[in-house]
């Protein structure tokens, strides 16, 4: 403040008027470069909670696979922080925000910027995390017969192309439905406050498309001999500790997730960020104790023998704060709650109904992620508030329809853009993930081979396991068989030991 007044006092000679305008504009100068510098801490803070998330995805996928697959399960995870730092620094960050303040023109992709961070280091790494966040979505989901390099060249694809083409559809000042856009679609544009849709969705369909093409683990819905199973064969994780550790290091994050997104709008960022923590809060309670009474009923009913399934509650969690994602700012408390209830019943329908196609999903990432991704951006298109709308963007002329009818309007806008998002993520995913997938299938680079499979992927990258091998979950003759087959692919000609194994009905689903 002295420096201040000094340097005004020495420019000034006296003038009592001037003296006191100069140092009105010097203090607001250095209150503005001091709300800069604490906005940009809280950038970092964060994106930091947002990237601890990581190691709730991690503890959630260790915790799911069986023993002899942990290693390879944890070191995809690293993989996912690893490669989409940077393939978003190289491109991912220019396809989705490069060069939004230079124009206002209407954009598929941002043209500039690459290799960059752009002109925000806080607004770069928070937007990292981000991307980090979608691509580990599928790892789970793809766990214990994936091959490594296909999953590294899928974390930076995912990471560098497709999720930077739907942040800036929905994110950029420059996307074609975002409501950020000076002329925004239908004079709304679609609203996904902090990702429902743009990391959640965008993550699930990609672990949808990705398991579609690799097919289920051996002895799941299958026999040795290719057979239908009557009834599938459960998997079950090797530990709930490290599941239940996950979600709540996940459930913790998503406070980071949410609240942290109100930093990149400018006005009541504090109440912005209060009611999406509260909403946060709200939803994947409800979303929790929604799955697991739902289940118990189901459960009941079948068998005659109720339990509390710790799974489900988790996961049902995991689904309401998915789903609450899109809309944390924009709704009601009571409405966090209903959004809640309903996600639980999603994740419930939906892992049941791809149990039913056959689509095997390790750690139920579909039914989470992607389903409820769907279910939380439709939400805000019934639930958003007017005023909510007015406190975090300032206008609420296109409400959710359930204000809407209130008002005596039939207006959908908002819920029309919503649904057109979910379609352009839908489809943007598939023309791009599918094609690549499948040609990832086609070089024999997607999954690992069966004797691998059985063996476990602990033993077949890494070299062995803590407990893989004489606990009782893989035959010393199958890691035997294993040994002799990698030593075989040295040599020239013949069958392999994996080309007998398979040929003798080798692996019975009890072995898997």
């Amino acid at each position: 403040m002295s420096s201040i007044y000094q340097s005004c006092q020495a420019s000034l000679d006296g003038n009592s008027s001037a003296m006191l305008e100069c140092l009105s504009n010097e203090i607001e100068k250095s209150q503005d470069a001091r709300d800069e510098d604490l906005k940009s801490f809280l950038f970092v803070l964060a994106g930091a909670m947002i990237f601890f998330m990581q190691s709730g995805f991690a503890m959630v996928c260790a915790g799911a696979v069986r023993l002899k697959n942990v290693q390879n399960s944890m070191l995809k995870n690293l993989l996912d922080a690893c490669g989409a730092a940077v393939a978003f620094f190289l491109v991912g960050n220019a396809f989705a925000f490069g060069g939004q303040f230079e124009t206002t023109a209407t954009t598929f992709v941002g043209l500039s910027e690459f290799a960059s961070i752009g002109p925000s280091a806080p607004f770069w790494f928070f937007e990292y995390t981000f991307s980090a966040t979608s691509v580990t979505i599928v790892a789970g989901t793809l766990a214990e017969r994936c091959q490594m390099v296909a999953y590294l060249c899928y974390s930076m694809f995912l990471a560098g192309i497709i999720y930077p083409v739907v942040a800036h559809a929905l994110w950029s000042n420059n996307g074609f439905i975002s409501n950020f856009n000076v002329d925004p679609f239908l004079g709304s544009g679609a609203i996904d406050f902090a990702g429902s849709g743009v990391v959640h969705l965008t993550g699930g369909i990609t672990a949808l498309f990705a398991t579609l093409i690799l097919g289920p683990r051996r002895g799941r819905f299958y026999d040795a001999q290719g057979l239908p199973l009557s009834k599938p064969k459960p998997f079950p994780g090797h530990s709930i500790a490290l599941q239940l550790l996950g979600t709540m290091v996940l459930w913790f994050g998503w406070f980071g997730f949410n609240p942290g997104s109100a930093l990149l709008l400018g006005g009541n960022v504090g109440e912005i960020a209060a009611n999406a923590a509260v909403s946060t809060a709200l939803a994947g309670a409800s979303g929790g104790i929604a799955a697991l009474f739902t289940n118990l009923f189901i459960q009941e009913r079948k068998t005659g023998e109720p339990h509390f399934s710790l799974v489900m509650a988790m996961n049902g969690s995991l689904s309401g704060l998915v789903a609450i994602t899109a809309g944390c700012a924009l709704v009601e408390p009571w409405a966090a709650l209903v959004i809640g209830i309903v996600s639980g019943w999603v994740y419930i329908a939906s892992s049941e109904w791809l149990i039913k196609l056959r689509i095997d999903d390790a750690v139920d990432a579909i039914p989470v992620h992607m389903f409820n991704g769907i279910w939380g951006m439709i939400s805000v298109g019934i639930f958003a508030s007017p005023d909510k709308m007015d406190v975090t963007y300032g206008v609420s002329k296109h409400v959710g329809c359930v204000y809407s009818w209130a008002r005596g309007s039939s207006d959908a806008a908002l819920l029309a853009c919503q649904t057109l998002a979910v379609l352009f993520i839908v489809g943007w995913t598939m023309v791009t993930v599918f094609p690549f997938f499948v040609w990832l299938n086609y070089k024999g680079w997607l999954r690992s081979d069966s004797l691998e499979e059985l063996v476990g992927l602990d033993i077949s990258y890494h070299g062995g396991g803590p407990g893989a091998v004489g606990d009782g979950e893989v035959r010393k003759e199958y890691v035997e068989a294993y040994r002799r087959q990698k030593n075989s692919r040295s040599t020239a000609g013949g069958d392999t030991d994996s080309d007998h194994w398979q040929n003798s009905g080798g692996g019975n689903e009890e072995d898997l």
